[in-house]
């Protein structure tokens, strides 16, 4: 029987074997992963993880928390307004991939160039989340082939049909001539401040 003294020194293989190979390892990979013995050790290894809350199961299956990938600690809120006393409360943690991913088989990532969005608060350098096979709602921001060429702009449907708005007035709206293709609706934009 695996000591619980060494969870997690064994969360740790776990997390960087994941991080790796980008899936949860079979039981022979965790025999030599764990320098186990038996299926049944890891069996009670992996017990002792969803104990801790490393790991959660899904009928027979197992699948990581953001506690084992390293999810980012979630501290409460900050008022945008005037200030106010703040308290620094740990209320959980969060994992990225979860918060901005709600579909991850139907979602991809797309870098922004180009300013035809920046009073949306989209700009150059920008990372979106795009879910693909979302059906677009007046309003939302999709990636879009138009004409033939790809673009990022609002969607509206209006009685003469659909147009695409940008979100900078120095470019017009856009009327497809041809051929409209919806490559995803834009779920969340990402930012890096260095």
């Amino acid at each position: 029987m695996v000591r619980r003294l060494n969870i997690e020194e064994k969360a740790a293989s776990l997390r960087a074997f994941i991080r790796e190979h980008r899936r949860v390892p079979g039981y022979a990979e965790m025999l030599r992963l764990f320098s186990c013995r038996s299926k049944n050790t890891v069996h009670h290894l992996l017990e002792q993880m969803v104990a801790a809350g490393y790991l959660e199961k899904a009928g027979r299956k197992i699948a990581p928390t953001p506690r084992l990938l390293g999810g980012v600690r979630l501290l409460g809120s900050v008022q945008a307004g005037f200030p106010s006393p703040a308290e620094e409360e740990m209320t959980d943690l969060l994992s990225l991939d979860e918060f901005l991913v709600k579909k991850p088989s139907a979602s991809f990532l797309l870098t922004v160039s180009g300013d035809s969005m920046t009073d949306a608060g989209i700009y150059p350098g920008d990372l979106l989340v795009v879910e693909r096979g979302a059906t677009p709602k007046n309003r939302d921001i999709v990636v879009a082939q138009v004409d033939d060429e790809w673009t990022l702009k609002y969607f509206l449907r209006d009685r003469n049909g659909v147009v695409l708005e940008a979100a900078n007035r120095k470019y017009p709206p856009i009327r497809p001539q041809r051929s409209l293709v919806i490559g995803g609706v834009v779920r969340a934009v990402i930012r890096k401040y260095e």
